[in-house]
């Protein structure tokens, strides 16, 4: 199940873990990604918190949780080539998995249909 974020965050919620990256229409925006800054494993965030950073040669963006929970692994192939963003963002190019606190804050995300309207 993806639902998105206003924030142009994906999230694929596999049981109590889900996987997070950039949508493309974020990576559309931000142009040929350069770097990303990944937060660091074992470290939990609050929904909306800042979680990284992704740079592009036009502009910098931060990625937001879009929900509460603890960091458990970071794409390291991401790091090591940071285009992965924009070949495959919701592909190859996640950004980290996060075991959910509060899995009822995914019911308020986006479905595709509703981002799709969003950014229409």
């Amino acid at each position: 199940m993806i639902k998105y974020t206003e924030d142009h965050e994906w999230i694929n919620v596999e049981g109590d873990i889900a996987v997070v990256g950039i949508t493309h229409h974020a990576q559309d925006a931000l142009g040929d990604v350069v770097f990303v800054d990944l937060p660091e494993i074992g470290k939990s965030f609050a929904q909306k918190d800042v979680a990284g950073v992704v740079e592009s040669v036009k502009a910098a963006a931060d990625v937001y949780m879009p929900v509460s929970g603890e960091i458990v692994e970071v794409n390291e192939d991401l790091r090591n080539d940071p285009a992965l963003a924009n070949t495959d963002p919701l592909g190859k190019g996640w950004f980290f998995k996060v075991k959910l606190s509060n899995a009822s804050e995914v019911d308020a995300l986006l479905d595709e249909t509703a981002y799709n309207t969003f950014t229409g």
